[in-house]
């Protein structure tokens, strides 16, 4: 992995964990362990929430009706190489 996407995989850990309040470190999200249901553990409010601050941070809308919101929110990894393949910001 190269050190800016490593960079904006750290960035967006530390962008869930501060948006939920969650009592983790960013380094403690595994990137292929599964962000919704087991793994973090978060549910659909938790994911909207995380949608928001993407959308916020990064320039791009997380649309509720995207049929890729399974795949993009599988894990950290996925979540940020769809914001690295989107963002604007």
């Amino acid at each position: 992995m190269s050190a800016t996407k490593q960079e904006l995989q750290n960035e967006v850990a530390a962008l869930v964990v501060s948006a939920l309040n969650l009592d983790i470190g960013p380094d403690e999200i595994l990137p292929d362990a599964p962000l919704y249901g087991e793994g973090l553990g978060l549910d659909s409010i938790d994911i909207l929430e995380v949608a928001l601050a993407v959308s916020k941070r990064y320039g791009f809308q997380l649309r509720a009706d995207n049929a890729d919101n399974v795949h993009i929110f599988s894990s950290l990894a996925s979540l940020t190489q769809h914001i690295a393949e989107h963002r604007v910001k």
